[in-house]
């Protein structure tokens, strides 16, 4: 029996313009809460953005940051941070490498360095709302959750290989795809929020249906008792799922929930 619903956000629940059907999920998210099934959006995005998608819905929970940060409106049920010294040392790694857009993600905002472009920084404000832009790193005063990295798409797996050598034993390269890349802790992923809030509130991960698009959201969707790939999703994400559904542009999240609820 499915007592918690969990979605990636991006190329997953939102369409690519980042809008959803609302008036579709004002009518499940109804039925979900008759039926007492949480509602949950785990993403790497920033706390600050998701919640902006579901203001009138005071009762979801977001296991941010690929998983480090978990939290609803009111109660922060996990925090997990990089520890300083790994934090300098991953930043002084990420600086040697070129073609890297560096953002640091914290608790109180995500950084990035005024030597980007204006292009780049305004871009990013769209998934960052909270963003202090820094002439550098070493200004920080915040506990960092993991780092965003921008690059050439082309050059994705390249640079992925590259850092899962470079940052061994210190942290974790994971990567959608199109020249995105988180660098997470070790261990911590979606899988792992997911479980850690589900002893929060006694709902086992065999107990959660879960919706991915990217490589982040692989453990998830492995180990959930439901996990549903989008028909977008990357190849090696849909091996691993449970179940399809239609594209996010044609809303396949609700679509599933429809049917399922």
């Amino acid at each position: 029996m499915i007592k918690l619903f969990a979605t990636d956000m991006d190329g997953t629940f939102l369409r690519d313009d980042m809008t959803y059907d609302e008036k579709k999920f004002f009518e499940l998210h109804k039925k979900m809460t008759d039926k007492n099934i949480q509602w949950v959006v785990a993403s790497g995005n920033q706390y600050f953005q998701l919640k902006s998608f579901f203001e009138k819905y005071p009762d979801t929970i977001y296991v941010a940051e690929n998983g480090a940060y978990i939290r609803d409106l009111n109660k922060v049920y996990a925090v997990h941070s990089f520890n300083e010294e790994t934090t300098n040392t991953v930043i002084s790694k990420l600086q040697n490498i070129p073609d890297l857009k560096i953002l640091v993600c914290g608790v109180k905002s995500a950084y990035v360095l005024n030597s980007e472009s204006k292009d780049y920084i305004d871009n990013v404000k769209n998934y960052y709302h909270e963003l202090s832009i820094l002439n550098d790193f070493n200004e920080i005063d915040d506990q960092i959750l993991k780092f965003a990295l921008s690059c050439p798409p082309s050059e994705t797996e390249k640079i992925v290989a590259n850092l899962k050598l470079e940052l061994a034993n210190l942290a974790e390269p994971t990567s959608s795809g199109h020249g995105d890349i988180d660098i997470i802790q070790i261990g911590r992923n979606k899988a792992a929020g997911l479980a850690e809030l589900g002893k929060e509130l006694n709902i086992s991960l065999d107990e959660m249906c879960a919706f991915g698009d990217g490589g982040n959201d692989l453990e998830m969707l492995r180990e959930v008792g439901l996990g549903v790939a989008m028909e977008n999703a990357q190849s090696h994400v849909k091996e691993v799922s449970d179940k399809q559904t239609t594209n996010n542009q044609n809303q396949g999240v609700l679509n599933f929930i429809s049917e399922f609820i």
